[in-house]
Order: C-alpha cells, then structure tokens, then sequence
C-alpha cells in the first residue's frame, strides 16, 4: 500500500504543479472568475490519480480485492500529496511570483460589490470583506486554506473511488 500512495500521491503532486503553471501562463489575462474555474479543473484532473492508485493496489497488489475503507483510505493519503503540494505552490505564487495577488483579488470583489448592492449592505460586506483580507494575506492562512481545499475535494473523489473499486473477497 506504502507504494501505491508514494507512487501514486507524487504522480497527482506532479501534475497539480504542471497544471497551475500552465494556468498561470494561459489564464493571467483572464477574470479572476475564470481563473478560479481553471484552478477547479486542476485539482480535479491532478486528483484522478485517486481513482487509478486504488485500482492498481486493489488488481496489482491485493489479488484483486480492496474494502471501502482501506480504500479511502488510500484515496485520501494520495490526495495529501497533491493538497500539500498545491498548497505550497499557491504560497510561491502569492508570496514570490504575484505578490500582489491578494490586492488585485480583493480589489476586483470590492468593485463587483460596490456596483451590484444597495450602499448600506455595501459598507456591511466591505467590513466583512476587510477582515477577511487580513485573514487570507497571510501565507500560512492561504497555505492551509488551498491544501484544504484540495483535501475536500480529494475526500470526495476518494469516497466516489472506494465506493466504485471496493471488491470483497469471493
């Protein structure tokens, strides 16, 4: 099993990196919106290794047999690699490449917001739009908030994995 979650956590690590550069190239003239779109995809598409590592353990390392448990278990270990690998990229972006993200994100809602409601809900969401950006300037915060991201949604795709490959033994 140890290999499996190596082998297969690094397979997803890999491409969630490759992925958000590619991103990052492709998507820098694009919405912020469109931009949060790609960045779905991406952990999604890097998380399929979910999937494929319980399936080889299950057929290749377990005479074909895995319970839901064990593999979630498995699809969740590998989903660490990915969470933590984009977690650490997301810090890179924010704090070397773009350092001005979290400005130019915040500044762009501010404006959405201040176009789309009524003045005085204005004023209420910017307060709560302000302590929310103090919160999320911080790399650790925004470290654990993407890696988190990543895991829930890992969580979940190891759930739908478990439930598709669980086999009992005959």
């Amino acid at each position: 099993m140890k290999n499996t979650v190596i082998r297969y956590g690094i397979y997803g690590a890999i491409t969630i990196c490759i992925l958000f550069l590619i991103a990052l190239f492709i998507g820098k003239n694009l919405s912020f919106t469109a931009q949060e779109v790609i960045g779905y995809a991406t952990m999604v598409i890097s998380l399929v290794f979910v999937f494929f590592g319980i399936k080889h353990y299950r057929d290749n390392e377990n005479d074909g047999v895995v319970s839901f448990g064990k593999a979630l278990l498995i699809g969740v270990l590998i989903s660490l690699f990915a969470a933590i690998a984009f977690g650490i990229i997301d810090v890179i972006y924010v704090t070397y490449i773009n350092p001005d993200f979290t400005t130019e994100y915040y500044a762009t809602i501010e404006e959405q917001m201040k176009s789309s409601l009524p003045e005085a809900e204005y004023k209420v969401k910017l307060t709560e739009l302000e302590a929310q950006k103090e919160l999320f300037s911080s790399s650790w915060m925004s470290f654990l908030l993407m890696s988190s991201t990543v895991l829930i949604i890992g969580f979940i795709i190891s759930l739908i994995s478990g439930l598709i490959l669980q086999r009992k033994p005959h």
